[in-house]
């Protein structure tokens, strides 16, 4: 503070211009109403800019929590979707009540190594288990294979033992979907029978035939198919619906009935 004062002292002259030119202006401003609009005006323009950009600041750094509501809103709402009208003997349509979808954000993931994995943020804790599949707003993603208290591990499309059971949309016949190895954009649909002929834009979507994804979720498309003309099963190019190089939420599809399920086919098969 002394120094402060020492300053000012040995500034005395300068110190006074300064105090005289604000009282100026202060004068000035308050003895012309343009004055006290212009000044008005201007504190008014000031404040606002700066709330503006506080507001346009504050509201980015809103977007992930908002992001994460909707998440969650979306998942809740897959549990509520009714089930596609089915050829069944009831006229009723049933609420799809055999599978709950558990949003999840991705922690990390790869997509260029033989054999991709991606960690997200739910665990045993939030009722996640192995074997359980996982979806994106796109499509397919993959399917639980570690979990930990907090956190799961996913075996993505994009690993060399992924295998996912499919359907062509337009016919319905049975295919199955392994990964190329080569590009992440890019599967391969085996086992398709010699009497189909694929065109590029078919979907394809899962077979509902095993007891982790529900049927008809999308896989990807396709990109171009040769027909084996020797009368053998054909291969085809598909693009995946799911971008795994973008991918930051996920629903972690719970099936309510596998245990029952799985054990009926054991005894089955005794």
């Amino acid at each position: 503070m002394r120094n402060l004062f020492q300053f000012l002292w040995r500034n005395q002259f300068f110190t006074l211009f300064i105090i005289l030119e604000i009282v100026s202006v202060l004068l000035l401003s308050n003895s012309f109403s343009y004055q006290r609009t212009l000044k008005f005006n201007f504190v008014n323009d000031f404040s606002g800019s700066i709330f503006s950009s506080y507001s346009g600041i504050t509201n980015y750094f809103g977007l992930q929590q908002e992001n994460d509501k909707l998440v969650v809103e979306n998942a809740r709402l897959r549990s509520l979707v009714p089930l596609a009208t089915e050829n069944i003997d009831s006229l009723s349509v049933h609420p799809d009540s055999l599978y709950t979808y558990i949003p999840a954000m991705v922690v990390s993931s790869t997509v260029s190594n033989p054999n991709n994995l991606i960690m997200v943020n739910k665990g045993e804790k939030d009722g996640v288990e192995k074997e359980m599949g996982a979806i994106s707003s796109m499509g397919i993603v993959g399917i639980v294979i570690g979990v930990s208290e907090h956190y799961s591990v996913i075996m993505s499309m994009l690993h060399q033992n992924m295998k996912i059971s499919g359907r062509i949309k337009s016919n319905y016949q049975l295919i199955n979907v392994v990964w190329d190895q080569t590009d992440y954009l890019l599967g391969t649909i085996i086992d398709i029978p010699s009497q189909i002929q694929l065109q590029p834009g078919d979907s394809i979507v899962t077979s509902g035939n095993s007891l982790i994804f529900p049927k008809d979720l999308l896989i990807g498309v396709v990109t171009s198919h040769e027909r084996n003309t020797g009368g053998l099963l054909s291969t085809a190019i598909l693009e995946f619906s799911t971008d795994f190089n973008s991918l930051r939420h996920v629903y972690l599809i719970k099936n309510q009935m596998a245990a029952e399920q799985d054990s009926l086919l054991i005894k089955i098969s005794e």
